[in-house]
């Protein structure tokens, strides 16, 4: 096997931690010895033994002498556990080879620095692509300290997100669903605005095998949520956040009778201070929100420019009309240099459904 392979299969291992390491970054790690894989490991779950450590552990012979290979720059500071960096030293690891370097300042080119200072060979960037990729939302959070946002739409061949009627469900087939419900588990939150929930009484949950359910946001500036819908009646079983500006005190302790958790959030022209919400999302530790609204607010969060990426599911339907719903809402751009830009496209099936993936360029 090629370096390259022995990385895949660490992206690969990495991946299991999807939904339970959240703020902590994806890693998986290989040990190979004399062209054998002899130890795995990725990281579990947060506050566990990272993903160097399990593959450590996992040895079925001694690691001296052996090379590593891991999808991110091996920790070098204590946190919840021991640095990474003094168990590759210890087993007398004599290679590491790294994917991504971990921009987090508390290490950020200090781990390979102690390995190489400890006589231990280093290369970085092996299919550094890929192990980037898996670790964008880490990357963002990391660095800005606000949670990585993720729209996702849902629409027909002519961009209807419903009929003139309102009706919704379902515009894409069983297949595109249940990828929807495998990203939800990706993310430490997901978001939608009051409209949504009255209009739709949405669960917000996980529905797969083995499910990380995450934290529900609901936008609410003046705190209309119905005190009989889904998301308040099971608050108690799943985190829940109503961002709101309201001063509705009878209401707002009723509903942390009912086990909602309330932050108070400044209003930005008659609605929730978008910007405002994602930095004190951040402080509470939450690193990604998959955002689920209507159409004002996906408009309201690119005006706010608080999305990294969109993912757009399109079914082969036409409903036409031109008061069915449309994915953005408000006023839009009037000029074309306006436009939110988009990268090109990664585009996958699902069923019948096509899934646009793409990325939100800065100006």
């Amino acid at each position: 096997m090629e370096s390259t392979d022995y990385m895949r299969r660490a992206v690969e291992l990495a991946r299991n931690g999807i939904g339970f390491v959240n703020p902590n970054p994806l890693v998986g790690a290989v040990i190979v010895k004399d062209g054998r894989i002899i130890g795995e490991g990725w990281h579990e779950k947060y506050g566990e033994l990272h993903a160097e450590r399990n593959a450590l552990k996992n040895c079925t012979e001694s690691p001296e002498g052996a090379e590593m290979y891991v999808t991110l720059e091996p920790c070098c500071h204590y946190g919840k556990n021991p640095p990474c960096t003094e168990a590759l030293i210890q087993a007398g690891i004599r290679k590491v080879y790294i994917g991504s370097d971990d921009p987090n300042p508390l290490v950020a080119g200090k781990g390979i620095q102690q390995l190489q200072e400890a006589g231990i060979e280093v290369e970085t960037g092996v299919c550094k692509t890929e192990c980037d990729r898996l670790n964008r939302i880490f990357f963002h959070y990391i660095t800005t300290k606000t949670p990585y946002c993720m729209m996702k739409i849902a629409m027909t061949a002519d961009g209807k997100t419903a009929t003139r009627a309102g009706l919704s469900k379902w515009i894409t087939g069983e297949a595109s669903r249940q990828h929807v419900h495998e990203l939800r588990k990706q993310f430490a939150g997901i978001m939608c605005g009051i409209g949504t929930v009255i209009a739709d009484d949405p669960s917000l949950t996980c529905r797969i095998e083995n499910p990380s359910n995450p934290v529900r946001i609901v936008c609410d500036t003046h705190l209309r949520i119905p005190m009989d819908c889904k998301i308040v009646h099971t608050a108690k079983e799943v985190p829940t956040i109503i961002a709101t500006a309201s001063e509705n005190h009878a209401k707002l302790e009723k509903l942390q009778n009912l086990g909602v958790q309330i932050l108070q959030v400044s209003s930005k022209e008659g609605h929730i201070n978008l910007k405002s919400l994602m930095r004190k999302l951040g402080a509470q530790g939450l690193d990604s929100v998959l955002l689920e609204g209507g159409s004002h607010l996906h408009e309201s969060a690119l005006r706010a420019g608080i999305v990294q990426h969109v993912q757009i599911y399109i079914a082969p339907k036409i409903f036409g009309g031109v008061s069915a719903k449309t994915a953005i809402g408000g006023v839009g751009v009037s000029e074309v240099d306006e436009a939110y830009r988009l990268s090109a496209p990664e585009i996958r099936q699902y069923g019948n459904d096509i899934l646009l993936d793409y990325d939100i360029l800065e100006d």
